[in-house]
């Protein structure tokens, strides 16, 4: 799953656990995250619900609040570490 049905399950999983004031849907892909209100420790939680609903694992190198930030990055995050696994 990549482009727009990606960033759309990841929003909906920083909806879930990104602990945000609001809806997470009025947010662009580029808002930062932690600009909206999302804590540190709230965005363990969403990173522990990405690893579930997409079947990956952040690497060590991943685990910087740059990758965090906003949908956009946690979406490319998550493709980059899909392309990694498939490779051969």
């Amino acid at each position: 799953m990549t482009g727009d049905g990606a960033s759309e399950k990841v929003r909906r999983i920083v909806h879930e656990f990104g602990r945000l004031p609001g809806d997470p849907s009025d947010l662009s892909d580029e808002t930062d995250l932690y600009e909206a209100g999302m804590t540190s420790h709230a965005s363990v939680n969403v990173m522990l619900g990405l690893e579930d609903a997409f079947d990956v694992e952040f690497p060590d190198r991943m685990l910087r609040r740059e990758v965090f930030e906003t949908v956009a990055a946690i979406t490319d995050a998550i493709e980059e570490i899909r392309q990694e696994v498939s490779a051969p």
